[in-house]
């Protein structure tokens, strides 16, 4: 049985026993808590954690989940994968036990004719919670399975929490029995790898505190309700349908294999070291393309780092398997053909998805070739010195600075005839991750209490938004908070939370900043600093008591600044348009990846895996203000969001949209998902004005520009300024580049001149250093202090021009320049000098610490500083010993 056709039976079932089939989240989602959708449930946390009511009992989803805790795994076992989908069934207070444990059974034994799996169900196993006689007995009750065939087990393996204070319960573990061919009989507690487990039926009751009941804490209390959250291993389930030894020979993941096969001339199967190479391909090749997809670029922090990652250990096994070409867009192209019927967002997306990869690509290829030189030059000093071990720290260099994998570095030590300190590696490899679990454990605890917001949604319902068409509104306080604390009532002077029943003030989301203004109410006045959802659904306004005491019930008058909104709009509605002609310009690949929307000014940033010309940018102010001329209506309307997508209407990567979206029309030139507010009319904006440019990461680049009254104010101080450059140049506007450029090339060529006759000058002494030359046991020695101002390069060629002096004399030349409270000095031996054992980069050491540094080069010239001026006088002496010692 096909993947997709296991997806199709698992939703199609639920859907008939009425689930709402949920499309799969993005990979990015707005959790500080994840770097990436790790599990099914991730996108309903809200509706577990009672943050906003769910819009349905029942839902069903196949989500695409990455997890990246054990990357350096993958491939050396079959078990291990980066990405995989989890298909699931969640019940919001619904059924529970018994309803969840009925509908897994039904599918997974229902037969393939009635649109089952058709797994046997004598070859069924179950686990539960130790203390869960309730949950053994109903599997007993629902399926008729043996009580041999159901385990107890502790709260480690059955018991399930999100690792942070929260929902939590015991779980209930579905396995399929492979078979003696793959182990020990006696169940999952004995072998899970004959017995291995296929899905997992969590019964959300309880909540955790700080300790996990996994880790032996008890629970705190009970869920008011008690909700399903369950995940099946779809490519586990495909690996036993398809009658494959393991996920990597799926009908989804073997063709990426296939194809490595194809460019290497080896065959999966042939050899251990060559096939932990061909799945490691097979599962990052799938979790590149998906993550690209969901908008992730590479980098070097958080999630681009880890697709960075992904795809440089793609590259670096193909080319251990004798591929030196680019051949990561290949992979993509078999990823593509194999994911986009259930994800056809890959197809629709490639182009850009596959120039990301082929950037990328070409970077490492260069980035390798540095870092085999820095490889070359440790393993050289490594056998200088007699070793046989490549230094752990080495090692570890070369994986966090060149992305070199530890069996990329042992391999090529192997063949220079040296090993690699691994534990070394490996202790700064876990004291790297220990950095990031303490960075991720801060992220978990980042947010604060959000129960008393909860309770104030749970009980009022969501904030009524007005501002979209009015400014001005009245509503009653719901809620206060006061440091964070409910209170009764806040005066004069104090700043606090409050909550209304309905407002006009925006709160700060999708990159637009939110409103500021005033509520006013009997005998109280209060300035609106902030507007932030706290939760989703609860506009939350952090506020200043100007005068008055304002309370529970309080009728209050809220006020927008509407110029200030005004000029939040123009600029959101700038990015739009902004955005419609970077996508004009770089087609699809050109991806929103954020933006931030303030009072007349606007920050676009966007992925374009190469350089961005200053040229297009021209051109996309020039088209933006074209079109500004056509002044085009702004429409907004709500529809769903298949039927907005058909519209063309674009939807950003990582937003989490609902069924029903609201679109921001622009006419036919910019269509977008979009819950911010905006012009009625494009021609409102006046001008845009694009005034900063730059690239702030890999494959991502940032635009700033003015909008209406701030644009043109920038406009007329550039006029002035070209105004006055003019006047004091002399010459017209239109020439003033010109002018500027010649005096600019005549300044740098005086100061080469200048240069030139500096150096000639410092040259010109040579003649008396070398006159002074000191003989010691025959070696002569020129050390001498020089003129602070003369720099280093000036130094280095006088040092060179006194060697040339003292001709064929075994000469040793030591030129010392403080500046500051820093010192730099040269040394320069002859040729002669170097026959008799006296060479530059050795004799630095003898008298670098009289001057506290160091330095170093090689035997005909060396270079180095120190911190310590003072010292000169004693590292002439300690040089005149060392070249007196031989």
């Amino acid at each position: 049985m096909e993947t997709h056709e296991i997806n199709k039976r698992f939703t199609s079932h639920f859907e008939r026993n009425g689930h709402t089939r949920v499309p799969s989240a993005s990979l990015i989602l707005d959790d500080p808590t994840l770097l990436f959708v790790n599990a099914g449930m991730v996108q309903f946390k809200p509706y577990f954690l009672g943050e906003v009511p769910p819009p349905y009992p029942r839902a069903t989803s196949i989500q695409k989940c990455v997890r990246t805790g054990d990357i350096d795994e993958v491939g050396k076992t079959t078990r291990h994968n980066t990405f995989f989908q989890m298909a699931g069934n969640f019940s919001f207070g619904d059924y529970f036990k018994e309803g969840a444990i009925s509908l897994a059974w039904e599918l997974i034994t229902g037969s393939v004719s009635d649109g089952g799996l058709g797994f046997d169900p004598d070859r069924i196993w179950a686990t539960v919670y130790e203390h869960d006689a309730e949950t053994a007995g109903l599997w007993r009750k629902v399926t008729g399975i043996s009580s041999e065939r159901i385990q107890f087990r502790g709260a480690e393996d059955n018991y399930w929490d999100m690792g942070v204070p929260g929902p939590g319960g015991p779980c209930s573990e579905i396995y399929f029995d492979r078979g003696p061919a793959y182990g020990r009989e006696g169940g999952p507690a004995v072998d899970e790898d004959r017995y291995l487990e296929i899905w997992n039926l969590v019964f959300m009751q309880d909540i955790r505190g700080e300790g996990s009941p996994k880790k032996g804490y008890p629970v705190i209390g009970e869920l008011p309700k008690k909700n399903i959250d369950t995940g099946m291993g779809v490519e586990r389930v495909a690996n036993l349908l398809q009658g494959v030894e393991n996920v990597y020979e799926t009908d989804l993941i073997r063709p990426v294999i296939a194809k490595a096969e194809e460019f290497s001339g080896r065959r999966y199967g042939a050899d251990h070291a060559d096939d932990v190479r061909f799945r490691v391909i097979a599962d990052h090749a799938r979790s590149g393309v998906m993550l690209i997809g969901d908008g992730v670029t590479p980098g070097n922090e958080a999630r681009g780092y880890v697709l960075r990652r992904l795809l440089r250990r793609i590259v670096r096994s193909i080319r251990l398997l004798g591929v030196h070409e680019p051949v990561l867009t290949e992979f993509a192209a078999v990823v593509r053909d194999t994911m986009s019927p259930s994800y056809p967002e890959i197809a629709r997306d490639f182009d850009r998805i596959s120039e990301v990869m082929r950037v990328e690509e070409e970077a490492f290829l260069a980035t390798l070739t540095s870092g085999v030189r820095i490889f070359d030059l440790a393993a050289d000093e490594t056998k200088r010195a007699g070793g046989e071990i490549l230094a752990g720290d080495k090692a570890f260099q070369l994986h966090d600075t060149y992305g070199f994998p530890i069996d990329l570095t042992l391999e090529m030590a192997a063949e220079q005839g040296l090993s690699v300190d691994e534990d070394g590696f490996r202790t700064l490899m876990e004291e790297q991750r220990q950095r990031a679990k303490a960075d991720a454990a801060a992220r978990k605890q980042g947010r604060g209490d959000l129960s008393v917001y909860r309770e104030l949604l749970e009980r009022h319902g969501e904030t009524g938004f007005l501002g979209y068409t009015d400014l001005q509104a009245t509503g009653k306080v719901i809620g206060l908070l006061v440091d964070g604390v409910p209170a009764r009532s806040a005066s004069e002077g104090t700043k606090a939370e409050l909550v209304l029943d309905r407002t006009p003030f925006y709160a700060e989301s999708g990159g637009q900043v939110a409103d500021t203004g005033f509520l006013v109410g009997a005998g109280v006045e209060l300035k609106v600093l902030d507007v932030q959802k706290v939760v989703p659904g609860l506009f939350v306004h952090r506020v200043e008591v100007v005068a008055g005491e304002v309370g529970i019930d309080t009728e209050l008058t809220a006020s927008v600044d509407g110029t200030r909104r005004s000029a939040i709009a123009r600029s959101h509605s700038a990015t739009h348009l902004v955005h419609a002609a970077v996508r004009g310009a770089y087609g699809r690949r050109a991806a929103q990846a954020g933006s931030l929307n303030s009072p007349g000014r606007l920050r676009f940033d966007f992925t374009t895996p190469g350089a961005v010309s200053a040229g297009v940018l021209t051109e996309v102010e020039e088209e933006v203000n074209d079109y500004l001329q056509t002044d085009a209506e702004v429409q907004s309307y709500v529809t769903s969001k298949d039927k907005a997508l058909e519209l063309g209407a674009i939807a950003l990567f990582g937003e989490k949209y609902g069924n029903e979206v609201r679109v921001v029309d622009m006419g036919e030139y910019s269509r977008e998902l979009c819950g911010g507010t905006h012009v009625g009319r494009i021609g409102e904006l006046g001008l845009v004005k694009l005034v900063a440019d730059a690239s702030i990461g890999s494959g991502v680049h940032r635009v700033e520009a003015l909008v209406g009254t701030d644009a043109l104010r920038h406009v007329r101080k550039e006029q002035l300024l070209v105004s006055q450059l003019a006047n004091t140049f002399k010459v017209p506007t239109d020439q003033l580049p010109s002018r500027v450029e010649d005096v600019l090339t005549r300044l740098r060529n005086a100061e080469k001149e200048i240069e030139q006759l500096r150096t000639q000058q410092v040259l010109g002494s040579a003649g008396t250093l070398a006159d002074k030359a000191q003989d010691v046991h025959g070696i002569a020695l020129v050390a001498e202090k020089l003129d602070g101002e003369i720099d280093s390069g000036a130094a280095r060629a006088l040092a060179m021009e006194v060697r040339n002096r003292l001709g064929s004399r075994p000469g040793v030349v030591a030129l010392f320049v403080p500046q500051g409270e820093k010192v730099s000095f040269v040394v320069a031996t002859t040729a002669a000098a170097r026959e008799k054992g006296l060479a530059a980069g050795k004799l630095v050491p003898s008298f670098a610490p009289a001057v506290g540094g160091r330095g170093g080069g090689k035997p005909d010239l060396a270079q180095g500083g120190g911190s310590e001026p003072t010292g000169i006088d004693r590292a002439i002496v300690a040089l005149r010993d060392a070249v007196a010692a031989g």
